[in-house]
Order: C-alpha cells, then sequence, then structure tokens
C-alpha cells in the first residue's frame, strides 16, 4: 500500500511539474537578474576636475558635487521607474568647471534587454544602457564640459 502511495503521489508531482512552463512574454533567468534598485553611483567625466575646492580632483562628479544624485527602478513587470537630478557643468577659465543643480527628471516606461544592453522605451534621456553584472552604465563620451557615463549600481 505504501508503495501504490509512493507511486501515485511521485505520479501527481511528475505531471505538475512537467505540466508548468514558463509564461510567453515573462521575464527569462538574465532579465530576472535585472530586477531591482539601482543607484547613481558615477558621473564621469573625460578629464579630474575639483568643482568643491578642496584641492582634490576627481573624474567622478558626484565625488565634486553633493547635488547629484538618481534611482532607477527595474520591475518584473517589465516595467521602470527612474528620478535623476538636473545638472549642468560649464567650463569656466584655467580648466576649472562649474556644476549647477536644479530640480528632477522624471520617467516611466516599458523595458527589454537582450542580456548585453537593456532598452528603456519611454525616455531619450535612459535609452539603451550596457549591462555589467551589478551595474547598468550609459555611455556618453561627450567631452569637457560633457559626461563621460552614468554609472548605476544595484542595491543588495
Amino acid at each position: 500500500m505504501k508503495a501504490l502511495k509512493f507511486f501515485v503521489l511521485f505520479g501527481v508531482s511528475s505531471t505538475i511539474l512537467l505540466s508548468c512552463s514558463k509564461d510567453e512574454g515573462g521575464t527569462t533567468s538574465a532579465d530576472a537578474n535585472l530586477i531591482g534598485t539601482y543607484d547613481l553611483q558615477e558621473v564621469n567625466l573625460s578629464g579630474a576636475v575639483d568643482v568643491d575646492g578642496d584641492g582634490s580632483s576627481s573624474t567622478n562628479l558626484m565625488d565634486e558635487a553633493d547635488c547629484i544624485s538618481g534611482t532607477l527602478i527595474i520591475r518584473e513587470n517589465m516595467t521602470w521607474q527612474f528620478e535623476q537630478t538636473n545638472f549642468t557643468v560649464t567650463n569656466i577659465t584655467n580648466n576649472q568647471v562649474h556644476v549647477d543643480c536644479s530640480g528632477s527628471s522624471l520617467g516611466t516606461g516599458a523595458w527589454a534587454s537582450d542580456g548585453v544592453q537593456i532598452a528603456f522605451q519611454g525616455s531619450s534621456l535612459l535609452g539603451t544602457l550596457q549591462i555589467s553584472t551589478n551595474r547598468i552604465i550609459k555611455v556618453e563620451g561627450d567631452d569637457l564640459p560633457g559626461v563621460q557615463s552614468y554609472v548605476y549600481v544595484k542595491r543588495q
């Protein structure tokens, strides 16, 4: 009798496991790794600057201007939400720059990924970004006073 119960239980369990399949249009395992909240950690410039006048220069503008922040939320339902400080970088004389922060940019939309890049529909600001382990990187490549890249790091 125990053997019969075991085979019935095994058969029912096997049937349930084999009948369950991935839903069409759902996230893949690579996409599932993208789900989460990312914080802006780097705003990289092509050359080091000392915006705050402390005598220490950095190519990461966030080390020099504490008014810059950003958050990107990537959801399992293939939507995203974004908020980032608006800022401008202006050349002054003698290789100095000035950073002016004012307000923030907000956005929402849908996203899709091929495992190497992630595309954000509904945002010209985000566009398509590169995926690197727990980071998402937007490459700009602008010369000073422009931005080379933005780096968002996934919260743990």
